[in-house]
Parts: C-alpha cells; sequence; structure tokens
C-alpha cells in the first residue's frame, strides 16, 4: 500500500468517526484585540486536519513496521558447530538463521551442495542443524567413536541459550543415531566477549572453538593459541583431559609419519583416516592407510612424532613382480589374539571369567609390547608381550617372567 493511499483512507475513517461541531467551536471564542486571523472555511479546515493526521497516523504505522522488521532480522544469538569445520550461524529471536558462515576450507566442503550456506539463509534453525550434522556424517567427518562435534551458542539472553542448546542436542543426537555415526556430542553456552571475539576471526575459527581453546590454554599457557586453533575438537577434548602436557603434532603430520614409515608417500593410491587418542598412555595417533594391498594400521607418537607401531616398507616387502600382493607380515609380532591367550594362560584364567579386557600395542624402552589389561575375581591384571620377552604386573608388585 503507498502513502498516499494509505492517508486517504486514514482520511475517510477520521470524516466518519470526528464530530462536525465547528459551529460550537467558534460560539466559545472570545472576540480579541490585536491581529486578526481570518479562519477558513469549515470545509477547508476540517480536510486540512483529517490529513495531517491522517499523515501522522500513516509515519507511525510506517515507524512501527520498521521496528517489527527490525526486530525479526537481528542478530539474537550466534550457534556455531565445529568437528574440524567450522560453521557459524547467526539467528533470530523466532530461531530462523540469517546468515549461516563455513570459517574453514573444511567447512565449505561441508556447505558446498546448500550454496556455501546461503540456501539455509531463513530456514528453521533446527532443519538447517539437521542438514549440516548429516552432511559431516556424508563425509565422515563423525564415523570414528573417538570423534566430537561441538555445539556452541552465545546469548545475551542466558536462558535462552541454553534453551536453544538443549534443543540442538536432541537434533543431533537425532541425527547421529539416525545414520549410527558414533561421535560424541559437546555443548556450551557462552557470553559475548569482545577478545573472543577477536581471536575466533583472527584464527578462522568458531567464537565456541575459541572458548575451547581457552580451555586449554588455562590448563598449559606455554601453549599457543594459533597452533591450537588448528587441531580438531576431538583433540582439543582430548588435549584438555590429559593435562595439555605438550603441542601434539596433528593429524596431518601423524598421517604424514605412518606413510613416511611405510614408504607409501610416493603413492597417489594411499589415503589415510586418523583418530586421535591424546587422553591414552602413550598419546598417539591412530592411523589407518587404505592401499593396493589391503589396510595398514599405525600407532604415531603425538608429541614426537615417532611410529610406535605398524609394518614397515610396504612396498618393499610385497612379493616381486606383484603390486597387488598384499606384503608379508613382519617376523616377530605376535598379534593381539596370541598376546590375550598368553595373558589368559599364565594367570590361569579362562576368556569367559575375564571382564574390562584392553589391548594395546605399546613401546617400552624402545621394544615394542602388547599390554593386556583385564579384571576377574576382583583383581585387576596386566601383562606384556612380545615375541621375544614377557613380564607381567600384579596390583602392589612387579614380576618378571619367561614367555
Amino acid at each position: 500500500m503507498t502513502n498516499e493511499k494509505m492517508e486517504r483512507q486514514l482520511a475517510a475513517a477520521l470524516e466518519k468517526t470526528a464530530p462536525d461541531d465547528m459551529s460550537g467551536v467558534l460560539s466559545r471564542c472570545e472576540t480579541r484585540k490585536g491581529t486578526v486571523i481570518n479562519m477558513p472555511t469549515m470545509k477547508t479546515a476540517k480536510r486540512k486536519w483529517t490529513i495531517l493526521v491522517a499523515a501522522c497516523l500513516a509515519v507511525v504505522l510506517l515507524a512501527g513496521g520498521g521496528v517489527l522488521y527490525q526486530q525479526a532480522n537481528a542478530v539474537a544469538s550466534v550457534v556455531s558447530l565445529d568437528v574440524n569445520p567450522s560453521i557459524e550461524l547467526k539467528v533470530s529471536r523466532n530461531e530462523k538463521v540469517l546468515v549461516c558462515t563455513p570459517l574453514n576450507e573444511d567447512a565449505k566442503a561441508i556447505l558446498a551442495d546448500m550454496s556455501n550456506g546461503a540456501d539455509l539463509k531463513g530456514a528453521k534453525l533446527d532443519v538447517a542443524v539437521n542438514a549440516i550434522v548429516g552432511s559431516l556424517v556424508r563425509n565422515g567427518y563423525l564415523d570414528s567413536i573417538s570423534s566430537a562435534i561441538m555445539i556452541s551458542v552465545e546469548d545475551k539472553d542466558a536462558a535462552r541459550a541454553e534453551k536453544l542448546q538443549r534443543e540442538l542436542t536432541s537434533t543431533v543426537d537425532g541425527v547421529l543415531q539416525t545414520s549410527e555415526a558414533k561421535a560424541a556430542v559437546l555443548t556450551q553456552t557462552l557470553t559475548q566477549d569482545a577478545a573472543r571475539e577477536q581471536q575466533a576471526r583472527e584464527n578462522s575459527i568458531s567464537t565456541g572453538k575459541a572458548a575451547l581453546v581457552n580451555r586449554v590454554l588455562a590448563i598449559n599457557p606455554a601453549l599457543k593459541f594459533d597452533a591450537l586453533a588448528k587441531l580438531s575438537v576431538e583433540e582439543l577434548k582430548d588435549l584438555a583431559e590429559a593435562g595439555a602436557p605438550a603441542m601434539p603434532i596433528g593429524k596431518d603430520a601423524a598421517a604424514y609419519a605412518a606413510e613416511q614409515y611405510a614408504g607409501t608417500t610416493a603413492l597417489d593410491s594411499v589415503t589415510a583416516e586418523v583418530d586421535s587418542e591424546l587422553d591414552e598412555f602413550p598419546a598417539h595417533y591412530e592411523v589407518e592407510l587404505h592401499t593396493a594391498w589391503g589396510e595398514f594400521e599405525y600407532l604415531v607418537d603425538a608429541y614426537t612424532g615417532k611410529v610406535l607401531s605398524g609394518q614397515k616398507d610396504l612396498p618393499a616387502t610385497a612379493p616381486v613382480g606383484d603390486e597387488t600382493a598384499k606384503p608379508i607380515a613382519p617376523t616377530g609380532d605376535i598379534g593381539h589374539a596370541k598376546a590375550k591367550s598368553i595373558a589368559l594362560n599364565h594367570a590361569g584364567v579362562s576368556e569367559n571369567k575375564a571382564y574390562d579386557m584392553e589391548i594395546e600395542l605399546d613401546d617400552e624402552d624402545g621394544t615394542l609390547v602388547y599390554e593386556v589389561e583385564f579384571k576377574f575375581g576382583g583383581m585387576e591384571y596386566s601383562r606384556c608381550n612380545t615375541a621375544a620377552r614377557a613380564f607381567l604386573r600384579f596390583t602392589g608388585y612387579t614380576e618378571s617372567c619367561a614367555e
């Protein structure tokens, strides 16, 4: 509706409701000396009055509409989703997405089929989050049981932030259960902080991830913000739980160390999947190399980059003349199953009576050992085995033994 049309309708409404009492008004006026003011006719005065009121009401209505529009499109909350991809959603009071921004290159890949986030503008927040988490699952970011996604809600209204946090946690849990993804869901609410926002902008991460980095720095101030910002949420979470003793090498460096050890850096066909285990001892990265000969697993020290276990020089150990044949397993590695059997036999415990069993390959003073831990009859048992050396530990004392 145009302003002119609005004025005409308001004027017509006022003509019907305003009393026509000009003669009564004039009869109550006294004659005064001085300047004589010529009064216009009733019809002209009435018309100007109604037009003036109509114009004022039109201005009020337009101003009110402008305020409502601004409120509906003002940013009330900032929601960020972080794995390694970092995605930021600016949200209105009625939980509509105003802007969806990928904060790093990985995030751009996640939003590629959503016009880099533009398609999510105007969508309800839960619908947008559902779409983003679905893309994260499809791209393999939430497959591992050790992977994690962090939901951060920043809002001046603490109650609204907590409400959004609960709703989004439920939405993400629903997507993960439907897709059978195994990732953990971390959540946090934040208040606005100018310094943290600057840190986030300078490092191309969300304010939520910046808050997690600062949590690690509070444990070990000797670490560097920009280096920590490059780690995934999974790594930062594990690092905080481990007490942040040092700066880990990162997933990319761990994958490169495993490929160098395997002798596959020149092979474009080899791909790597990396999980961080920074909260275990020793802290390490599990690297799985997918090769033409099959899949091979390597453990890489999280702080030194030393390869703790895995098959060395895969191309060299493959049968000559057959590039597709699986490399021959090195001698001396008894394997997980043999290590478990040795430990159970030594303890005199049948497998069905042992519980909480864990088997890990460890580096013991330069020698690779299998550490087998389990519980039975109220006792905790730990035994390490290699093909050439073994020892066992019971609670309270250590006993050496021959295999």
